[in-house]
């Protein structure tokens, strides 16, 4: 089945909201976007993630994609991401997608 735009725009939606210093995995925003596979969430960030913060989203394990791991570890620990060797320490920088993220009045 094809992606469709709103699937895409809902995932893009929700790399926006990680906050700096904090991290989703691939199978967090698929599960809070509704997506049956966090692959789905991969292809849309290897084709549709320049204007995004796109080294907040890693892999279950907690770590980057190989191909991108120094540039993304470098990027997280100078946001102040908590790293373990050559992952992020999920249990402490994981960012709650599916908590309401609205502004309070």
């Amino acid at each position: 089945m094809a992606t469709t735009d709103a699937e895409i725009e809902r995932v893009r939606a929700l790399v926006a909201l990680i906050p700096p210093g904090r991290v989703a995995t691939y199978g967090d925003i698929a599960a809070a976007a509704g997506l049956s596979t966090p692959r789905t969430v991969g292809w849309i960030m290897r084709t549709d993630s320049a204007d995004l913060p796109w080294h907040r989203v890693l892999r279950a394990d907690g770590r980057p994609a190989p191909h991108l791991a120094g540039r993304q570890l470098q990027r997280l620990a100078a946001e102040g991401c908590p790293l373990l060797d050559d992952r992020v320490d999920l249990r402490r920088a994981r960012f709650d997608l599916t908590a309401d993220q609205s502004p309070s009045d």
